[in-house]
């Protein structure tokens, strides 16, 4: 006769089987709701933080190009190469905008900022466009800076035959110019005692014994650009970025 098995009592603790109940299960989708919506806000302020440092990098480089551009021109303003053969007067005539001879320097009240300068072949001088004479002749380079309607800061290039127009920065409001001249001619410096807009200086720029804008020893510019961040708190609509730049053949001290 075979022992008879032990027989396995109907329940006990180890052998039952226990589902999520309707509470816990709402528990725990609603912890994961929260974890979600926690990482979809860091992803989206990840992007946030990166699009705006993305555009306020290009507001720095675009606030870099134009004034680097603008300087360089500004500053050959009146240039012109050998003076053993020509004069300031026999290089730059006067003519245009342009009221006497030798004045590389001249504006508007619009704002529009206009420099020109003779170059010779090969002389690396820098036009408004990056260009320089490549030709085998010397060759007048008249560049006009000017902001349009659409937010571009365009250069205007004259070569003496052609003008070709090109957008240099976008997201610009307005362009101000002032021009640093001066006055005091009994000190026999090239100093700066005055800033004047363009219209002052052309009340005065009638031939007469004094010239204004063959004083200009340094140009103010003011360029205001669209800020990215507007809108966010305490973030301004717009940002003005100011540079003075000295016009190399006006500057320091006349002997």
């Amino acid at each position: 006769m075979s022992a008879l098995l032990p027989r396995r009592p109907a329940r006990y603790p180890g052998a039952r089987q226990r589902g999520l109940t309707l509470v816990e299960l709402l528990v725990a989708l609603a912890i994961g709701v929260f974890l979600l919506g926690a990482l979809l806000t860091i992803v989206a302020n990840t992007g946030k933080v990166f699009r705006a440092q993305t555009q306020m990098s290009q507001l720095q480089d675009n606030e870099r190009l134009a004034m680097t551009m603008m300087g360089d021109v500004i500053q050959e303003g009146g240039y012109y190469p050998n003076p053993t053969i020509y004069t300031a007067q026999g290089a730059l005539p006067a003519g245009g905008a342009f009221v006497s001879g030798g004045q590389g320097i001249t504006g508007t009240t619009g704002d529009s900022l206009t420099a020109r300068f003779k170059t010779a072949p090969g002389d690396g001088m820098i036009n408004c466009t990056g260009g320089t004479n490549t030709t085998a002749a010397t060759v007048t380079y008249t560049n006009t800076f000017s902001v349009d309607a659409n937010g571009n800061l365009n250069c205007a290039l004259n070569n003496g035959a052609t003008t070709t127009t090109q957008s240099l920065v976008t997201g610009v409001t307005s362009l101000s110019v002032l021009y640093g001249v001066k006055t005091d001619f009994s000190v026999n410096n090239g100093a700066v005692d005055s800033y004047l807009t363009a219209a002052q200086i052309n009340a005065n720029a009638s031939p007469g014994p004094t010239v204004l804008w063959n004083h200009v020893v340094s140009v103010r510019i003011t360029l205001t650009f669209v800020n990215p961040l507007a809108g966010q708190p305490n973030q301004p609509a717009t940002i003005p970025f100011q540079r003075v730049v000295a016009v190399m053949n006006q500057t320091g001290v006349t002997t």
